[in-house]
């Protein structure tokens, strides 16, 4: 009987899962230490591959950084977006109202908190930090809020500077818990903040 061998991986595929080795090893490294305590020697060790491998897919440690920021600002997004669907609110206005809890909840996880709201302005500065943010989160305002017009729960208003100021807010409303000393009186307050800010835009 004829053994059949695995076929063997294209070049593509090495290339892709190397790839995701090293996001893998280098975002579990960059959530708990920190980018600037991370070495890119204790990346490739952590992944399996050569330092020479690291190098054939990012510049540098920065540009690593920068795809697992990526990666972890889009599941953020996502989970959110799945948070809120789940919730079922009645409305695109109570939509926004679980959107901005269940954003400010995700954004309390350690990894979030050190990757996306620590390191990232610093490393990939605010501009590139904040097209990232826009890249994935202005959409979901938007729809919301295109919604929430077409419903009539809010007044015409123009949709892409609103959710430019919402956006904006939330990433503000994360950060000021992430840096509090009493992060807990901090989300209580902000909680309120974003609700008042909500009720603003209903008029």
């Amino acid at each position: 009987m004829e053994v059949k061998r695995p076929a063997r991986r294209t070049q593509a595929e090495r290339t892709a899962a190397t790839r995701a080795q090293l996001l893998e090893a280098a975002r579990k490294l960059f959530a708990t230490t920190g980018f600037g305590e991370v070495s890119t020697q204790a990346i490739v060790e952590a992944a399996g591959v050569t330092r020479g491998a690291l190098y054939h897919q990012f510049a540098d440690k920065a540009e690593l950084f920068a795809a697992v920021h990526e990666q972890v600002e889009a599941e953020l997004v996502a989970e959110v977006g799945e948070a809120v669907a789940a919730a079922a609110p009645g409305g695109a206005l109570a939509a926004m109202r679980v959107g901005a809890r269940q954003f400010l909840d995700r954004c309390a996880a350690p990894e979030v908190q050190q990757i996306i709201l620590i390191d990232a302005p610093s490393v990939l500065g605010w501009e590139r930090w904040r097209e990232v943010g826009l890249k994935y989160g202005l959409g979901v305002i938007e729809t919301m809020l295109a919604r929430a017009i077409a419903d009539g729960e809010i007044p015409e208003q123009p949709v892409r500077p609103t959710a430019h100021v919402v956006l904006g807010a939330l990433d503000e409303a994360a950060l000021y818990v992430s840096r509090a000393a009493d992060p807990q009186r901090a989300r209580a307050e902000m909680d309120a903040v974003c609700e008042r800010l909500i009720a603003g835009i209903a008029g």
